[in-house]
């Protein structure tokens, strides 16, 4: 027996048929995560954020803060991933753990934050893309150009399952080539701060640095959202009990250390900080500043290329988050959006509906800011309610099974150091300037307890796991 044919008997066993294609490998299951994590997009787009709010304090000492924390998140979400490897993933954990309706709030809440993460990816992008074609980056010009970017993401995701399983691939190399190549032209050939400057500190906050220095952290945590996406795509993975796992954590861990080279040596580039500070968009000016318009203007195609390929995997993962759930019976209309193209093996209904749903949330925003606020709360409650959950069952003796992957007597220490970082991660987001993505968040959580109550408690029974 092969070992696909032993994890669709795994899978079966966990109560779902094999229906999507499995054919990842471990280096593609890893591929997905980083190319969502994708260094060339949080740590770009959101680079003036950062620097803006904390300066370049924020990129020496925020970004391997925020690491470390999200280090904390990522084991204990493989730890789960390991043993209940299904597409359902976080929402699949929390009912195990919590019941039917735990398990719907997590489905919802990671569906939110997932077309929230597609939004301000692909409309990110398009704010560089504008201005690289000649346009201007308002919102006339930027949100036709988001939703060409996700049409473009949503036709690959309908028809080619294995194109973009091999671009996945492409997306990792092509992030680590291109990093090293920012890194090399900046080292190279821009005028560079001496390393004190890595320390200076400033920020546009009304209320002191370090309220300015926590705002900045966004820059990183939004970076570090989508690795899960390893975990929803265990049922096309290849032995996910150990590859998804791995996936998880290799993503964050990589992204981590290539994406503190690449932001100590753009600020290092920084010539006129001030200048920069006031800049539309900082990465672009100090690039250009640094290295002149035709080197500049070519990283900045570079950095527009792997945001592409972030795009495509953001709503890969998307759609295989709502896919699981409409099959247990969780979404409006769930025979439509389980259903599964004969020709192409992929979930289209899903796939569409979560690139409509991305250019919903990029044209409800009225800024960047919410869009990746919003995506990084959203998200980061989905994490942590099976990771909280999966511990109190774990104390109560009722989670015994472990996988392969797991973190042993470290597991409740890891668990605890995770929750507490997500509870700082959602009070820091819906602070101004973020207040729109609080309201709207608050907003979700009140219609869906409207929605549970009122309609789908009854109904929905949930996953067809056991703990057993």
């Amino acid at each position: 027996m092969s070992q696909q044919d032993n994890d669709a008997a795994d899978l079966e066993k966990l109560g779902y048929a094999q229906e999507l294609l499995r054919e990842m490998g471990a280096f593609s299951n890893f591929a997905l995560s980083f190319s969502i994590i994708s260094i060339l997009t949080g740590g770009v787009v959101l680079y003036g954020h950062g620097l803006k709010y904390g300066g370049p304090f924020v990129m020496t000492v925020g970004w391997p803060l925020v690491t470390l924390a999200t280090l904390a998140v990522a084991a204990s979400l493989a730890e789960l991933a390991s043993a209940y490897p299904t597409a359902g993933a976080l929402y699949h954990w929390s009912a195990l753990f919590g019941g039917a309706g735990w398990g719907f709030l997590t489905a919802w809440l990671n569906t939110i934050g997932q077309f929230a993460i597609t939004a301000g990816i692909d409309y990110g992008l398009a704010e560089f893309l504008a201005p690289a074609l000649g346009w201007p980056a308002d919102r006339v010009h930027v949100l036709p150009l988001c939703a060409a970017i996700l049409f473009s993401h949503a036709v690959l995701n309908h028809v080619g399952v294995r194109v973009v399983a091999r671009l996945n691939t492409v997306s990792a190399w092509y992030h680590v080539a291109g990093v090293l190549v920012l890194v090399v032209a900046v080292l190279l050939f821009a005028p560079k701060r001496p390393v004190s400057f890595l320390l200076e500190r400033t920020t546009i906050a009304p209320r002191g640095y370090f309220f300015g220095f926590a705002l900045g952290l966004l820059q990183a945590q939004w970076t570090f959202t989508g690795y899960d996406a390893s975990a929803h795509v265990t049922e096309e993975t290849v032995d996910p009990r150990r590859n998804a796992p791995k996936g998880i954590i290799t993503a964050v861990l990589a992204s981590g250390v290539a994406g503190y080279v690449m932001l100590l040596a753009i600020t290092l580039a920084i010539r006129d900080l001030p200048a920069a500070v006031a800049a539309d968009n900082p990465f672009i000016f100090v690039l250009r500043d640094a290295l002149g318009g035709r080197l500049g203007g070519a990283l900045i195609w570079v950095c527009i290329v792997a945001m592409w390929f972030c795009g495509l995997s953001s709503v890969t993962s998307s759609s295989r988050m709502l896919f699981a759930f409409a099959r247990d019976g969780g979404t409006p209309a769930p025979k439509a959006l389980a259903s599964v193209s004969k020709r192409w093996q992929s979930p289209h209904v899903a796939v569409w509906v979560s690139a409509v749903g991305a250019l919903a949330v990029a044209a409800w925003a009225d800024a960047l800011a919410a869009m990746t606020a919003l995506s990084t709360i959203a998200l980061y409650a989905s994490y942590a309610a099976p990771i909280l959950l999966g511990w109190l069952a774990r104390r109560e003796g009722r989670w015994r099974t472990r996988g392969p992957w797991n973190l042993g007597k470290w597991s409740s220490l890891v668990n605890a150091i995770a929750i507490g970082w997500v509870v700082i991660v959602m009070v820091l987001f819906v602070l101004p300037p973020n207040q729109l993505a609080g309201y709207t968040f608050a907003g979700c959580l009140a219609l869906l307890a409207l929605y549970w109550f009122g309609w789908m408690k009854k109904r929905f029974a949930g996953p067809n796991l056991t703990l057993d």
